[in-house]
């Protein structure tokens, strides 16, 4: 890491250090919810070359966020204890980078496991206390269930047969964004109604993208 060493006496700057390598981010990203190949690695990143993914891991490794064991696409990569530490920072940082994403692009590539993270990064559990529900999320073709017990969530891949509604809209993240409603959604055909209609308020009251912010080509020019 010695080209990004900024020589300075900070705990940001070393943590920029440790995680601002390219690919750095994405592999621990991809790590939150459980060990991976390095084979998964490379599928779950496809514009990274190998040799990159393994001097990232080394490094990684080497500030003690990665562990590895074995050799080859069948090494398996998992987070220390220091490395889970960075699981409650990244997801803040994720919905905070929601509201630039936009709509999905030409090409980008989306993942169960970014399915399970985008919904954990945008749960507000201070809406939560005393819900309790079901919901089945249909990022595509990729299902995941969120349930939601209290205030405490679990997201798991996979359907529900008995989710309280069915998220299911090309239009999600508008949804989770307020940009679209779910009555107006629901009027315009832009969502299938599965399940009870009135739990997709709840669902988009719990999963909740903040406004996108401003840019200098949003605003009004005279």
């Amino acid at each position: 890491m010695a080209g990004r060493d900024y020589h300075q006496f900070c705990g940001v700057a070393r943590a920029f250090e440790i995680i601002g390598a390219p690919w750095a981010g994405l592999i621990i990203r991809d790590l939150i919810l459980g060990p991976k190949r390095f084979a998964d690695l490379v599928e779950l990143l496809p514009r990274a070359t190998e040799a990159e993914l393994t001097e990232r891991l080394g490094e990684l490794e080497t500030a003690g966020v990665v562990v590895r064991s074995g050799a080859g696409g069948d090494a398996v990569c998992e987070l220390t204890g220091y490395g889970k530490d960075l699981e409650p920072i990244l997801l803040p940082l994720g919905r905070w980078g929601a509201r630039s994403l936009g709509d999905p692009r030409p090409g980008d590539l989306f993942s169960m496991d970014m399915a399970i993270l985008a919904l954990r990064a945008t749960f507000r559990p201070e809406r939560a206390h005393g819900v309790r529900a079901s919901f089945e999320v249909r990022f595509g073709e990729l299902v995941v269930t969120a349930t939601v017990d209290d205030g405490e969530l679990t997201v798991s891949e996979g359907g529900h047969t008995d989710a309280d509604v069915v998220v299911d809209t090309p239009f999600l993240r508008r949804l989770m964004a307020d940009e679209l409603s779910p009555t107006d959604a629901l009027w315009l055909g832009l969502i299938e109604p599965k399940g009870d209609p009135a739990k997709l308020n709840t669902f988009v009251e719990l999963f909740h993208i903040p406004p996108a912010p401003d840019r200098p080509d949003d605003e009004y020019v005279a």
